[in-house]
Formats: structure tokens, sequence, C-alpha cells
């Protein structure tokens, strides 16, 4: 791997991919430290400094807070961060595989281009009404106590005013600031990918999450090792110890799900075209077992958050509706919806997106076949029966690590900032995106006659390949099997470190 690295700094044209990269993620850094003029940035500071400490950790506005990489902290020009365009991505991506107009439009030559303009006109409408009700919030924070938990004892402790102008300038301003910065980190994802190392939209929410980490350890470091004033730590040394092995253990976790792949053995019959022969030949289509990616924690959240800030903005005298938005947020009910809606939206990804029928339809149609399955309806059934048993081994999977930072955070007192690094969507994230990238910059090595990173993981890539079954079930129920006993060890391991922290 060391080589690989060094490898990458003697070809001139990745080494230059690099170098822009790593400038457009330093104007991304300086974007999220400008801030948005009329707001006092020392009283959020102060108000993020002390809500580290607690187990709901700011709650929504620390959610935004992690994926903007601080810049809400500062309230930045960059505060909305990247996510009004993954969330217009992602609302296009259902409508077009719903909405058969948009289905037809994306198949047309220039259709693509036509919808990805169509996302960024909803990017801006979602910018501009995120922006008004965060600029809202800021002027009336007493009057939005559930989106700013304690920012009302912040302000009086401090004894200044979130913000001095309560009219519709800064309303006007902080809108327009905003959604230019949002629009902005939109043209750098896109020239990171044209010319950087690629995946830049990706590329820019990781390094947002990954910036959030120096505070998480310094704050890790504040919890677990003794004070010199008392002698004593807020919690058992040891426990970080068993801490760090668990993290890798969580990492391993999802590189290895990420990664996880069921591969279906399709044989091609032999086609004698002229005095040339055609096919006869063993391929293999991968089936991945997390299909879905990190969707379905993201519409979960998504989903969650929706009632706290229609709670901050529409109810905010009920006591009713404040307790059913506290159980959702940090309750048992919290839980028990967050794992029916990632299993609901795992298999509606995958029933949106894969299509049994249709790949059963090409394989007939070019001649080939799953041996031992007939072709036709009865490949599309195995295909979506095998989909089936994979996406449920995967939503279960994200269930466990998307509650795996709450239940740290409450059950051993950990910092909700320190505890979103042991899994949840930042860990997939940055997991997903940094082999994507790893992947990518393998692809000029290798090109260019390089060993890549992983050269002795492709050997025995290989030579799996050609010992697999031909037609995969024992290779598959022993993917599902290692997959489960993955899943038990963590809950073993995360049950052994909440009975020793007791």
């Amino acid at each position: 791997m060391v080589s690989a690295f060094l490898n990458s700094v003697k070809i001139p044209e990745l080494r230059r991919r690099i170098l822009f990269t790593l400038a457009i993620i330093v104007i991304v850094r300086l974007g999220a430290a400008i801030t948005t003029p009329g707001v006092n940035q020392a009283v959020l500071q102060e108000w993020f400094r002390s809500a580290l400490t607690e187990k709901s950790g700011g709650s929504v506005a620390a959610l935004f807070n992690l994926f903007s990489g601080g810049a809400l902290e500062n309230c930045a020009i960059f505060s909305l961060g990247i996510m009004p365009y993954i969330s217009a991505s992602i609302m296009m991506q259902l409508l077009t595989a719903v909405i058969p107009q948009l289905s037809r439009l994306a198949r047309e030559d220039g259709g693509r281009q036509k919808i990805m303009q169509l996302t960024r006109f909803a990017t801006v409408g979602l910018c501009i009404f995120q922006g008004y009700l965060l600029a809202v919030s800021f002027q009336h924070p007493e009057s939005y106590h559930t989106m700013l938990p304690g920012i009302t004892d912040t302000i009086r402790n401090l004894g200044v005013p979130l913000v001095d102008d309560t009219g519709w300038t800064f309303r006007i301003v902080t809108v327009i600031s905003l959604t230019t910065g949002t629009l902005f980190l939109m043209w750098l994802g896109d020239q990171i990918t044209e010319r950087g190392v690629g995946n830049g939209i990706s590329l820019i929410i990781t390094i947002g999450i990954v910036a959030r980490l120096p505070a998480a350890l310094a704050q890790a470091w504040k919890t677990f090792v003794p004070s010199a004033q008392t002698g004593t730590s807020q919690v058992n040394p040891a426990i970080l110890v068993l801490m760090v092995l668990f993290l890798f253990i969580v990492i391993a976790a999802v590189i290895a799900i990420t990664q996880a792949v069921r591969k279906v053995t399709v044989q091609y019959a032999k086609r004698v075209v002229g005095r040339k022969m055609y096919g006869g030949q063993t391929q293999y289509m991968p089936l991945k077992v997390n299909y879905a990616g990190v969707m379905p924690i993201i519409f979960a959240w998504a989903l969650l958050l929706f009632p706290t800030t229609i709670v901050g903005f529409a109810f905010k005298n009920s006591p009713t509706a404040a307790r059913i938005a506290s159980a959702l947020n940090n309750g048992w009910p919290h839980y028990v919806v967050m794992a029916a809606m990632i299993f609901f939206f795992s298999y509606f990804w995958v029933a949106t997106q894969f299509q049994p029928a249709q790949i059963a339809d090409d394989l007939k149609k070019y001649g080939g076949y799953i041996p031992g399955v007939r072709p036709g309806k009865p490949t599309s059934d195995f295909l979506d029966f095998t989909m089936t048993r994979l996406t449920f081994a995967g939503a279960a999977f994200l269930t466990l690590i998307a509650i795996l930072p709450s239940l740290l955070s409450q059950s051993l007192q950990v910092p909700m900032i320190t505890a979103q690094f042991f899994g949840g969507t930042s860990l997939l994230i940055i997991v997903g995106v940094m082999l994507d990238t790893m992947r990518q910059v393998e692809t000029h090595l290798i090109q260019r006659h390089y060993d890549g990173f992983l050269r002795k993981g492709r050997i025995r890539g290989r030579a799996f390949d050609r010992a697999s079954y031909s037609r995969g079930e024992a290779a598959e129920r022993g993917t599902l099997m290692w997959l489960y006993v993955g899943i038990a060890s963590l809950v073993i391991a995360g049950v052994a470190i909440f009975l020793y922290g007791r």
C-alpha cells in the first residue's frame, strides 16, 4: 500500500488530480469558517461547546453541524452544506422510478442532463426554504427551543443576543448567503469529479465529517482521562480501551458489508457466426448485500427529524407535541421507528432500482442463463428471491450500525460527537467514499502498469472465482452465515462494554 501511494506521485496526471482535489478541500474548509453577516459567532460556538457533553448532542442542529463540517457552529456561508443537493438528487431518483414520464426522459438522449437541471432547480428551492427557517430560528431562538435546545440559557449567560437585526434584512441576506454557499459547493464538487480524483460531492461530505474528528477526540480525552483538578474522570478509563477495540471491529464490519457481494454464475451458450464462435464463457453477476448503501439511513433520519422541525415551527407551545418529538429523538420509539424505516427503505430502494425481470430478459436475449434455472420468469424469480434474502441481511446490519451511536451515548455517557464515529451515517459515508476514492486512484495506477492498493487481495479474488460453485448457493449461505456471525459479535461486544461500564 505504501508503494501505491508513492507511485501515485510519480504519475503526472494523477499527481495533478490529487493536488487539485487538495486545493478544493482547502477552499471548502475556508468557506466553513466565513461567518454569515449579522450572526454572533461566539454565542453559537458556546452553545455547541456545551451541547457536546449532552447525550442528545444538540439534537437536530448537531446532526446538521456534523454533515456541514462544523460550518453551522460558525454560522458560515456553507452552513447548509451539500445536503440540499443530496436531498434533491434522492427525490429526483425516486420520482424517476415512480413517474413514467421522468423514466422515459431518463432513457432519451440528453435526458440525464435535463433531470440534472431539474435537480439543481429543486436544490435552489430547498436552500431558500431551509435558509429561511434557519434565519428565523436565529432571530427568535427563544421561540424555537426545540430546534436549538438550551440556546436561551447560553444567551442569558453571555449577555449578548444571537442576532441583532430581527427584520427582513437579515433574513434576505442569510438566505442569499446560504443558497450561494450551497451552489458554490455544488460547483466545487463537479470540479473534483471532472478534474480531481472523482466522487466530488461524496468527497465534500466526507471531508466535512472527518473535520469533526479532532473535536470528537478532544471531547473523548476530557471524558475518559482524569482531570487535573479532581483527579477523576467522568467515565472509567478502561472503557476507552474497550471502545478503541470495538471501533476497529465496527470499521472492519462496515468495510466487509460494503464490499460483500453474492456472485451469481451466468453461463453463455456457444454461437457460431460465420467462421467465429461466440459465447461459451462463464461470468458472474455480483449482487451486493448492501445494495441500497447509506440511503435507507438518510431517509429514516430525514423523516425522524421532520416531526421535530414541525414542532419547533408549528406547535412550539404544545407540551404533548414536544413530548412526542422528544420520544422520537431519544426514547425507545426512536429505535423501533428507525429500524422499521431502515427495513422499509432498504426494500423500497431495491424494488425501484433492481429490476430482475429486465435482467432476465437481457440474459435470455444474449444467450445467457443461470445454471440450474430456466430462462425467463424462473430466472426473474430466482434473482428476486436471492436479492430479498441479501437485502434482509443488509438491512439488519444497517439497523444495528444506525442505532449504535445513540446506544453508546446513552448507556455509557459517551459524548454524542464521539459516539457518531462508532456507526451511523457518518461511518458508512466515510468508509464508502474512501473505498471508492481508492478504487479511482487504483484504476489510474493499473492503467499505467503499477500495482494497486490491494495486490494480494486481487490474486486471492481470482483464485476464489475459479473455485466458485456452479450455482453459488453454498457461497450465499456462507456469506449470510458470516454476516450474521458479525452482527452477533457486534451485539455481544456492545453488551460487554455496557455491562463493564456499569
